[in-house]
């Protein structure tokens, strides 16, 4: 059996690191560079128990537990560490009893704690990707670069994929590209995947802000109500995030640029919260698309009549969270022939038609 993965997003380098500690042959293809997209600029925060009660919720508690297994598997060059979550608002009133977290302005109110140690944590998205690919090319999985431009088909199953109009050969295909996955409609009979653009910055705080993410309830000058989220992490940088859009995706991930004035909104934000923001530099001003679905539930598992094809993508804002869970689950199903750690039957991209690639062209 030989494996493309196409993506190399944390799922995608996930789904190869599983396969890879089968012994699965596996090559990853990817158009731009290892965690290039989301999986590079998201705020890689985690919770145990913040998914129950919705079909994420074993997905989810898996995926947190394996986290710490991979700390210690493949080595913790990716940050991971426990934190407390807490919640509050600056600008509009807010009841309940206060939490004194010393590094926000007076103008902040924090109110209630979200979540412990035991229960949130954090890992840098960008190096865990990195990390996990470098522990599946350690296995013998390979690493390709090159846009995926078609996928080759020998009557009802996949021959492999076109990279440049070069053929690989493989009679396993997994999409993996994120939003990018809607792109492989014209090829496999795949549901819909959008992307949703976050704006986001990451500042130099140096060690002046302890392990306490929040998440935040802001009224702007203008009388709008934002909801930045706060990830401090432990190499001595604070990542926030804020202002959603629904900007069109451009067919290259390098070609992503912020919204006009999104970045400025969030940095006035980030200087009235906290003083210690207000004062440290900004490393990196940055935007990406998280894939979502029609139904909000992530496409695990096989496309339904073409033999040898799977997709792995629409995760939302729970993408770094799910990553692991998810790659273990299709390398179950693609060796085993289910998915064990975890049922994927939410998931199965048979719930959801076609999309029609025509609307594609039409633009």
């Amino acid at each position: 059996m030989r494996v493309l993965i196409c993506g190399c997003g944390a799922i995608g380098a996930s789904v190869a690191y599983f396969l890879s500690c089968r012994g699965i042959e596996t090559t990853v293809i990817e158009r731009t560079g290892v965690a290039c997209a989301a999986s590079g600029k998201s705020g890689g925060f985690l919770a145990f128990d913040w998914c129950d009660g919705t079909p994420l919720q074993p997905l989810a508690r898996r995926s947190f537990a394996l986290y710490d297994r991979l700390a210690h598997a493949i080595g913790n060059g990716w940050n991971y560490r426990p934190l407390a979550t807490y919640a509050g608002s600056m600008g509009l009133r807010q009841r309940g009893s206060s939490y004194g977290i010393d590094w926000l302005s007076a103008d902040v109110s924090v109110s209630r704690r979200l979540g412990s140690a035991e229960t949130t944590a954090q890992v840098h998205p960008a190096r865990f990707t990195e990390a996990m690919m470098r522990a599946a090319q350690g296995r013998g999985a390979e690493l390709r670069l090159g846009p995926v431009t078609g996928v080759v088909r020998h009557g009802s199953r996949v021959a492999g994929v076109e990279v440049d109009g070069k053929t690989i050969e493989g009679d396993t295909v997994v999409i993996a590209m994120g939003p990018w996955s809607i792109l492989a409609t014209e090829w496999l009979p795949l549901p819909a995947v959008y992307g949703l653009k976050g704006h986001s910055l990451v500042f130099d705080t140096v060690t002046k802000v302890p392990p306490e993410a929040l998440f935040l309830e802001v009224r702007e000058a203008s009388g709008e109500v934002q909801s930045p989220e706060v990830f401090p992490r432990s190499d001595g940088t604070t990542y926030v995030c804020a202002i959603s859009s629904e900007s069109p995706l451009p067919v290259d991930p390098a070609a992503v640029r912020p919204d006009a004035g999104a970045l400025e909104r969030i940095e006035r934000i980030c200087r009235a919260m906290s003083p210690v923001l207000a004062s440290s530099k900004i490393l990196a001003r940055q935007a990406c698309y998280r894939p979502v679905t029609g139904d909000g539930l992530p496409l695990i598992g096989r496309l339904p009549g073409v033999e040898g094809a799977y997709v792995a993508t629409g995760h939302s804002v729970w993408g770094i969270l799910n990553a692991p869970a998810t790659g273990e689950a299709m390398a179950e199903l693609i060796a085993d022939g289910a998915g064990r750690s975890v049922d994927l039957s939410w998931f199965d991209p048979a719930r959801a038609p076609p999309f029609d690639p025509a609307r594609l062209r039409r633009g």
